[in-house]
């Protein structure tokens, strides 16, 4: 019965034209403010899903870490192992140490990547990645020195470009024996290497500092016997699911690994993308919360509009708590109607986009991977909206008892 004469205030024409305009502002207030939650956290998915699709180009589905120590033995037998598994399709081990490249006068810190070159072109789309140079199995070099690939910062901060030419060298502290203190130099083992290309994945943490490398050389120069390797990458069969491969791949190592899955691998990455999208939805549902106000503003106007009203109701037995819990279902009716109009106009404005790509990006776009915004759809999101869209309705309801408090 409450609801139903809150929802016929609400509609019903009123006396006075000024008490219809205010609720059509508040429901229009809510509206933008809930459509504007939607439409920011489908963009923060857009970019989410776009991340993980740069990082899915180098990034192997599934990486291997010993739990304890930097290196692990017999870890070409555990990749043959993998590799038998119908799960697997490649497991490739590999060694990643940081180290000093210099090349001429120049000179800067990278993080050397040791891996298979037999494997790493079925494990990765270098058609895709190189953007200087090329890649081949033999890098067309001699035996005798290694072919390179730099990312992109690294041959911009150097000026290296790809050549049988072109050489730098990769040094690094020694593991193994006595250091002479008169002679520094004695400290380090290097490594000539040839540039033979350049990669770009479009994500800071590989394109500032990595340099690719075969694995039996670096495993000379960090003095590791030949069967040595830091981690093993796993590329899954197709149409394996991932977390079919993880527990596949978590029972063929045993517990001495730690099995992590892409995201986990960008682990602080898509926390930090994650945090941001929260915060902002806080923020978002504060704005939320400050234009729901303009209902209180509008049940006052309607408490004195529908006095008379009150007074009959009053008259026929209904108690003060019934005539107060009128205005509270009519402060969240106006939240709720507010709030679902808003999400619907939400979630079309983010599939359009989605779909359509109706709003470009401003900037150049030879210097962009996308030339749209991204913005995916979470239903999850959308849900998590209408909670707070019903939560701001009941306070701004409960609000609304101070202005019944003296109906009589």
């Amino acid at each position: 019965m409450i609801f139903r004469i809150a929802l016929r205030y609400l509609f019903a024409k009123k006396s006075h034209r000024v008490v219809n305009v205010i609720s059509s502002v508040s429901i229009a207030g809510v509206a933008v403010a809930t459509a504007a939650i939607v439409v920011v956290l489908s963009v923060f998915n857009g970019f989410t899903d776009l991340a993980r699709t740069h990082l899915s180009a180098i990034d192997p589905d599934v990486k291997a870490l010993p739990r304890e120590g930097k290196a692990f033995a017999h870890a070409d037998s555990l990749a043959q192992a993998l590799e038998s598994l119908p799960e697997v399709e490649i497991a490739m081990p590999v060694l990643q140490e940081r180290a000093l490249l210099v090349a001429g006068d120049a000179q800067m810190p990278v993080i050397v990547k040791g891996v298979d070159p037999e494997r790493l072109p079925a494990m990765v789309d270098l058609d895709r990645l190189i953007i200087d140079g090329v890649y081949a199995q033999d890098n067309g070099l001699p035996d005798s020195i290694a072919g390179a690939q730099l990312a992109v910062g690294v041959a911009i901060n150097t000026g290296l470009r790809p050549s049988p030419y072109t050489f730098a060298d990769i040094y690094m502290p020694r593991r193994m024996g006595r250091i002479n203190p008169a002679n520094p130099s004695t400290a380090y083992r290097s490594l000539g290497v040839a540039v033979t290309g350049v990669f770009r994945v479009d994500q800071p943490e590989y394109d500032g500092e990595f340099v690719l490398a075969p694995l039996d050389q670096i495993r000379t120069l960090l003095e590791y016997g030949g069967t040595e390797a830091s981690a093993l990458e796993i590329k899954g069969a197709p149409g394996v699911a991932a977390d079919q491969l993880e527990r596949a791949v978590t029972d063929c190592l045993g517990p001495d690994f730690d099995v992590l899955g892409r995201d986990r691998q960008q682990e602080e990455t898509f926390r930090m993308i994650a945090v941001e999208k929260w915060v902002t939805f806080l923020m978002l549902v504060f704005i939320l919360i400050i234009a729901s106000f303009n209902i209180v503003s509008t049940l006052s106007l309607m408490v004195i509009e529908k006095r008379d009203n009150m007074a009959t109701l009053r008259a026929m037995g209904a108690t003060r708590k019934a005539v107060q819990g009128i205005f509270i279902v009519e402060g969240w009716l106006i939240t709720a109607f507010g709030g679902v109009a808003g999400v619907i106009a939400g979630v079309a404005l983010s599939l359009l986009q989605q779909h359509f790509g109706l709003i470009k990006l401003g900037a150049d776009p030879t210097a962009l991977t996308i030339d749209v915004y991204p913005v995916v759809v979470e239903w999850t999101d959308v849900a998590a909206v209408l909670l707070a869209v019903a939560v701001t309705g009941g306070v701004i309801g409960l609000i609304s008892r101070i202005f019944t408090r003296k109906i009589s």
